[in-house]
């Protein structure tokens, strides 16, 4: 099935597999590649100053987070669901990939979740582009970004976008098989696995259980628990578990 222009089917996938395109309503908005890049860049008449640093301060007053870093993993897995959801679900119903270039892609920092994103203009591309157009596209230039502006660990970031990954896959499965669509989940497998076995995200999921290796910090939050694919059985005490997570490595 060729790419709709509107990519319409994504909207039966719901949540965060909808992909709007053409101008958002609010006009003008960021494009991811603005998200990313160095903060001391100029860029006069911006409303938000530097994106990233604004979403995460968002993110940090809405959950009450008493670290930067907490807001920080909280806000990129977010947004790392958001693409690998519609790249996925896009590759998986379509059998083609939208061109999700950080140029193309705008993006609102002040927006609710899930992100709000919104596409320039509709390409396809082989769905075997998939890795590129969002480990190397956005995943890597949104890791280097956020560890350029904040304390936070290269495993921490890997294994979000890992357990993004794979969150992803398990809910498109679970549509495509409630819906009657075995090549849907077939496709979905397939590219899941591959990816997960890859370049930057290989080891951040064990395998069979895809439990991560690394935690989101998300129990440090005010009445946080634990994630479905957490690495830990129970919470840990938050005041022990302050040297191995600030590591920048």
């Amino acid at each position: 099935m060729d790419l709709d222009p509107d990519l319409a089917a994504l909207d039966a996938l719901g949540g965060f597999f909808v992909l709007r395109t053409g101008v958002p309503p609010r006009g003008p908005l960021p494009t991811l590649a603005r998200a990313y890049a160095a903060p001391e860049v100029d860029h006069p008449g911006e409303v938000y100053g530097d994106p990233m640093i604004f979403r995460v301060r968002k993110v940090a007053e809405g959950l009450r987070a008493p670290e930067p870093r907490i807001a920080v993993s909280v806000a990129q897995q977010a947004l790392a669901a958001r693409l690998w959801s519609v790249a996925l679900g896009a590759a998986a119903f379509y059998g083609q990939l939208p061109d999700l270039d950080p140029e193309l892609l705008r993006w609102d920092p002040d927006g609710s979740a899930p992100d709000d994103l919104w596409l320039s203009e509709v390409r396809a591309l082989p769905v075997s582009a998939i890795g590129t157009v969002v480990r190397e596209g956005h995943l890597d230039p949104l890791e280097a970004a956020l560890r350029s502006r904040y304390r936070v660990s290269r495993g921490l970031l890997r294994g979000n976008a890992g357990s993004a990954l794979a969150g992803a896959w398990r809910q498109l499965d679970r549509w495509a098989r409630t819906h009657g669509r075995p090549d849907v989940a077939e496709r979905a497998r397939v590219l899941a696995v591959g990816l997960l076995a890859g370049p930057g995200l290989a080891g951040t999921l064990a395998p069979g259980t895809l439990r991560r290796r690394s935690c989101c910090l998300y129990y440090r939050l005010p009445g946080g628990g634990l994630c479905g694919d957490c690495c830990f059985d129970r919470p840990p005490d938050p005041t022990a578990g302050r040297r191995g997570t600030t590591s920048r490595s």
